[in-house]
């Protein structure tokens, strides 16, 4: 007796267990992750060398809150993500290298370097560009249109 079979129950899953979920490409992912551990990292390091300098506690509060507001950006995976992502990326480089050259602090700083650097390699800005839910015909320039039988309208056209 098979699963599909009228009388049968088909297999539940165990509690507790998620089904798998996929958020996006796997660059996306690696790219949200890389900018969450650079906002515990700029958190932590920032907050460390502060020493319970008011604006030095505030200005690394902002950094962290808009590197969180970044990953939120970035997890969406549009065009526009990219583009903010690596501007921002780079603000926080060169804010860093000046951090560093004034006062020797490079917080987050190699972090920044290293995203920018994955932002900029092919495969993920090859991700970030890609349609999410495109039809697979639209790269090569047919209509998304289809009749009955499945065939867009340039399959058709062609006989």
């Amino acid at each position: 007796m098979s699963g599909s079979e009228p009388g049968r129950r088909p297999a539940r899953r165990r509690r507790g267990r998620r089904a798998p979920r996929r958020a996006g490409p796997a660059a996306v992912r690696l790219v949200t992750r890389l900018v969450v551990a650079q906002a515990a990292a700029a958190a932590a390091v920032g907050l460390a060398f502060s020493r319970r300098h008011l604006p030095s506690v505030l200005i690394t509060l902002a950094l962290v809150l808009s590197l969180c507001l970044l990953a939120l950006l970035v997890r969406s995976g549009t065009r526009a993500a990219w583009l903010a992502a690596v501007g921002f990326e780079a603000v926080f480089f060169t804010y860093g290298v000046s951090r560093f050259v004034s006062a020797r602090y490079v917080g987050g700083t190699l972090f920044a370097a290293v995203i920018a650097g994955t932002l900029l390699h092919p495969a993920v800005a090859r991700a970030y560009s890609a349609v999410p839910g495109a039809l697979p015909g639209h790269d090569r320039g047919e209509v998304g249109f289809g009749d009955a039988a499945g065939e867009t309208v340039s399959e058709h056209a062609a006989g």
